[in-house]
């Protein structure tokens, strides 16, 4: 094996040794992006939480929206169609008004619970997105590491070769001088 045979085997092998090193490098960036999205936290609800997102989506459902105003045109109709000994909630319907207030009061704070952790969630997920884009990032980063690598080896071998051919054109020319 001549000296211009192992320089080449040297340099492919030191090529080789700088990919491993940047693909190492890379897997060692990802992995804990990896393990996260992966294997987000799993949420544990307390029976509070629980409830709020079941009244939330009750509450804000056609079922309930339906179903309450079912309820109200017939509280107004048994109370004023009625005999006025057997009306329980006569005209202004003050206890239908209560009744009402008492719902909305307790109603917006549980909705409001039920959002919270909506919100919470959502920005779980934009954390995650964020941790797609950041592995994304890092693949792209390697991906350029890689191909410098390959074009300064590219370019090595280039100027190597104008080396050699430089030496080859200059004792042609001494060789025509004789």
């Amino acid at each position: 094996m001549n000296n211009d045979s192992k320089k080449i085997a040297n340099s492919e092998k030191s090529k080789v040794i700088k990919l491993r090193e940047i693909v190492s490098k890379t897997v060692e960036q990802e992995k804990l992006i990896t393990e996260n999205l992966l294997h987000p936290p799993e949420e544990i609800l307390t029976k509070g939480q629980k409830i709020s997102d079941k009244v939330a989506s009750f509450g804000g459902s056609w079922a309930f929206i339906i179903s309450f105003f079912i309820i109200l045109v017939v509280w107004i109709l048994y109370n004023t169609m009625m005999p006025v000994k057997e009306n329980f909630d006569p005209y202004p319907f003050i206890l239908m008004n209560l009744i009402l207030s008492c719902i909305a009061a307790l109603q917006a704070p549980i909705i409001m619970m039920s959002q919270n952790r909506q919100e919470e969630k959502d920005r779980k997920r934009n954390e995650n997105d964020y941790l797609v884009n950041l592995k994304a990032e890092l693949e792209i980063k390697a991906l350029h590491e890689k191909m410098d690598l390959l074009l300064e080896e590219q370019i090595k071998i280039l100027f190597e070769t104008q080396a050699k051919q430089l030496k080859i054109l200059e004792s042609l020319q001494k060789e025509n001088k004789k």
